[in-house]
């Protein structure tokens, strides 16, 4: 068996969640063992498509009519495209309605969450949709001895600080603002944001949030992983404050360090994060500033080795073989269709 892994603008979304999600792909396929191409004028058995822009529809059409089997993968919802760019929020029908005519040039959906495989559903596809989570490589997360003296260095933070991290683009819809806000009503607390989007594709209120001048507070742009890794192991707490996702990937990587965390009580998490036995949940602004600082008091305990199992349930070799079943679903899946 051998894939095609189509991904259109690549060099675009390299830097997002999606682009984290697609190498993952690669490495699980490498782990075990099944061809890839990222060629389409190479021979492959399988189309497995990320993206939804018009280029990948038409590849998916042409190639779906064409007796390839098609493996569309929904990472993007109406739902998590509210809250983001300029006008998202109006043009998000038109944009589920478009979703809906993509995914359904597939066999098959994989869906990154039981939560997103259940709102596809709702879109009333018609297709077949499984949960396969976007995995994480534990490979890259090897625990860092001196990551905490590495990070305060990296950063200029002193040793005394309590450095609380989020990551994330730069959208409403990830918390930012609320974070901005912590940042203002904690002053004893240091905050940094790593994740960049240009500032011309957001709205105003995001802009202004982006340049709010406070000692406390800063942005620090888009960093290679290893450095999300040394700041999620170095500081003393990830906040991740988004309010709607697929999956978020940032959770499994705060799992695979065994960090101290806080995630948003949304509906994206009830499956596989439970709150104070994985991770620390919030509502809204004021829990997470209460939790903040309980964590600074050290007045909560940690859950590191917990999260880690959920990170080891997801680990790339086994992301491979639940990527392996789906495309021999796919492959049967048109079989009976052209017996028909």
């Amino acid at each position: 068996m051998k894939v095609l892994l189509y991904s259109e603008n690549l060099k675009q979304i390299n830097k997002s969640g999606l682009g984290k999600a697609i190498q993952h792909q690669k490495e699980a396929l490498s782990l075990n063992n099944i061809e890839y191409t990222t060629d389409i004028n190479d021979t492959f058995d399988v189309l497995h498509i990320n993206t939804y822009f018009p280029k990948s529809y038409y590849v998916a059409y042409k190639l779906g009519h064409s007796g390839i089997p098609v493996v569309y993968h929904a990472h993007s919802t109406e739902e998590d495209f509210r809250n983001s760019f300029i006008f998202s929020n109006q043009v998000s029908p038109l944009f589920k309605q478009w979703l809906i005519q993509a995914y359904r040039q597939g066999d098959i959906l994989i869906a990154p969450t039981p939560y997103a495989k259940k709102l596809l559903e709702s879109y009333d596809i018609g297709r077949e949709i499984v949960s396969v989570s976007n995995g994480i490589d534990l490979r890259r997360f090897n625990h860092v001895d001196n990551a905490r003296e590495l990070f305060l260095e990296e950063f200029n933070y002193e040793p005394d600080d309590f450095i609380v991290m989020g990551i994330g683009l730069y959208l409403e819809r990830k918390g930012i603002l609320d974070f901005v806000e912590l940042a203002k009503r904690m002053p004893h607390v240091q905050f940094i944001w790593f994740g960049y989007t240009d500032l011309k594709l957001v709205p105003d209120n995001i802009k202004q949030a982006i340049q709010t001048d406070l000692p406390n507070l800063r942005f620090a742009g888009y960093v290679p992983n290893d450095s999300i890794i040394l700041g999620l192991q170095g500081s003393d707490l990830f906040l991740f404050p988004t309010m709607e996702e697929t999956e978020g990937i940032p959770a499994l990587e705060a799992c695979a360090t065994k960090a101290n965390f806080i995630v948003r009580d949304i509906p994206v998490f009830d499956d596989w994060l439970i709150d104070k036995k994985h991770v620390y949940k919030g509502k809204d602004i004021d829990d997470f500033e209460r939790l903040i600082e309980q964590f600074r008091l050290n007045d909560l305990p940690p859950l590191g080795e917990a999260a880690y199992e959920v990170a080891k349930e997801r680990n790339l070799i086994e992301i491979g073989k639940q990527l392996k079943d789906v495309y021999q679903k796919a492959i049967e899946i048109k079989h009976e269709e052209e017996k028909n």
